[in-house]
């Protein structure tokens, strides 16, 4: 019987490996490190207090505005998220409430909500041509699409009304008649809850700090809802030749795969076409205080038109967070973006809530008045705060982190329950 003789592959000497893999290994390190976002060695977005202050009730007003969608049937939602913020923030500040509705009001709405807002508010309806399907769009095409996004379960993808209002908060929202004349605006949602007292005018510190958007919670948006529009907008900032800033960095996943390989992953969800990927890290708008203007200027109502034409909030679920974040990114000057971390914010089952700041709870003030809140802990910067939860926490640090990253010289205050 003659037997089989079995030879050891023969190994291939370390210095031909590194000849072949070299230059791809370097070119993949050169790759990340050109999308590394260092921390800045001193903090670029401090928080514009760490304490109670007592309200200044006699200090000028900003031109703002806040501003609710909901719908008639929202009507005991409505009332407690603006029951919470008079109690914690307006009955010192008296901004005026502007209520929007694709429908016509229920008086009875207007009678609640008049109440509980002391007067301040104004109901509009939206404009037709603002909560529909844009020109050009098959709307027999659309109508099925959504249709079949909400039967892959892709959360609120089969409802056509949310499709119209992520288009509509996305784009022409800054340009209804009874906005015009406010320049900043703080979002507002059916059933929110805020958990601190906020004892200072945050439309005036933004204002005096130059800040353009600020927000509460960073979290990670549902990838399959728009697997395109990372792309389009990548594209339109190839096309318009808009350079890249740390903040848009921060929100990329640069890919490991070496060039010219890379370019195949193009063709996977939320790539641009390079390869590289959206880290799908955003603001959660449903708190927003912004300042209109930004959302206004010629170049980012032109990002909307373009976005728009490609037909992705309806053949897609393009959501105006995501929307929003990714302009932010694009356009703005990270310094200009603020994280409210002394605010406690709760919506759905996500909540943002700081611990109360030691020795800085103001008890003796006669126009914050009495009550109960948590404890103070060390290196807190709440204001009378009491969160929903066990602890204080704010949802996500990853996001957080990674969008806070070009301004904040120290990870977040906050525990993170993941």
């Amino acid at each position: 019987m003659l037997r089989r003789i079995i030879r050891p592959a023969r190994r291939l000497p370390l210095w031909l490996i590194l000849t072949v893999a070299g230059p791809f290994i370097f070119e993949v390190v050169v790759h990340q490190w050109h999308f590394s976002v260092p921390r800045p060695a001193s903090e670029l977005d401090a928080p514009f207090f760490t304490s109670c202050q007592e309200p200044d009730v006699s200090a000028k007003r900003e031109n703002a505005a806040l501003v609710m969608l909901a719908r008639n049937n929202e009507l005991e939602k409505a009332n407690r998220t603006v029951t919470s913020i008079e109690q914690q923030f307006n009955r010192w500040f008296n901004y005026p409430y502007v209520f929007l509705n694709d429908e016509q009001w229920d008086p009875s709405f207007i009678e609640v909500l008049n109440k509980t807002s002391r007067g301040l508010a104004t109901f509009d309806v939206v404009p037709r041509a603002q909560w529909t399907f844009p020109e050009g769009v098959d709307i027999n095409a659309a109508k099925q699409n959504i249709k079949e996004q909400g039967e892959r379960g892709i959360p609120h993808a089969g409802e056509e009304g949310y499709h119209h209002m992520c288009r509509f908060y996305s784009g022409k929202f800054y340009q209804l008649d009874v906005l015009k004349k406010y320049k900043w605006y703080w979002r507002l949602e059916p059933d929110v809850d805020f958990t601190c007292a906020i004892t200072y005018d945050p439309f005036v510190q933004m204002a005096r700090h130059k800040k353009v958007y600020g927000f509460t919670i960073a979290l990670w948006e549902v990838g399959k809802s728009c697997p395109g529009l990372y792309r389009s907008i990548a594209d339109w900032k190839e096309m318009m030749g808009i350079p890249t800033t740390s903040l848009w960095k921060a929100t990329v996943s640069a890919s490991w795969m070496p060039y010219p390989f890379r370019r195949f992953m193009s063709w996977l969800p939320n790539r641009d076409a390079y390869g590289d990927e959206w880290s799908l890290c955003h603001y959660w708008s449903n708190f927003e205080i912004a300042d209109m203007d930004f959302f206004r200027t010629k170049a980012y109502q032109d990002l909307f038109d373009y976005l728009d034409k490609k037909g992705g909030f309806y053949f897609e679920r393009w959501g105006d967070a995501a929307v929003h974040s990714l302009a932010i990114a694009l356009l703005a000057d990270p310094r200009k973006i603020h994280h409210f971390e002394d605010f406690g914010y709760r919506h759905a089952l996500l909540y943002q809530c700081p611990a109360n700041a030691p020795g800085g709870q103001l008890p003796e003030s006669e126009i914050l008045g009495s009550g109960t809140w948590a404890a103070e802990e060390d290196n807190g910067i709440g204001c009378r705060c009491e969160c929903p939860g066990p602890s204080p926490r704010n949802f996500g640090s990853y996001c957080l982190n990674k969008l806070k990253q070009p301004t904040t010289a120290k990870r977040p205050r906050f525990a993170s329950f993941l």
